[in-house]
């Protein structure tokens, strides 16, 4: 028999794909989640790839998102801030539940690590308005 904790993050993996799935532009590919020093929240490592042109969508995470681009050429908005311009070599932090967004700007595809700091008993990303 499952656990509980056990139906819950299966439950968190079905929500954030669903999200995630629902912009055919972005893919995101997670490589590793493991649980951290801090109690009820885990640790993501993502490898996140947006098509020339696209946006991530409007989203919020349970906690903070710290990225490295590797590729291609973007801007990283967020609300109440300018956007931020990224290049390979560049990196930002989200703070947690802050609604952000990213576009791809230029004529390749962004690739990027995204580590996320998370909440792990909800969504690790919930669509925004």
């Amino acid at each position: 028999m499952k656990s509980v904790s056990t139906w819950s993050a299966i439950a968190v993996a079905l929500v954030a794909g669903a999200l995630f799935a629902q912009n055919p532009g972005i893919q995101r590919t997670i490589l590793q989640r493991k649980d951290i020093s801090m109690p009820g929240r885990e640790a993501v490592i993502a490898r996140v790839e947006i098509a020339p042109g696209a946006y991530a969508g409007r989203h919020t995470h349970p906690g903070e998102e710290i990225s490295y681009i590797l590729e291609g050429e973007g801007e990283i908005l967020v609300e109440g801030q300018p956007p931020l311009k990224v290049k390979p070599g560049d990196s930002f932090i989200i703070p947690s539940g802050a609604k952000h967004d990213a576009h791809n700007t230029g004529t390749v595809p962004l690739k990027l690590v995204g580590i996320y700091l998370v909440d792990k008993s909800k969504p690790m990303a919930t669509p925004a308005p």
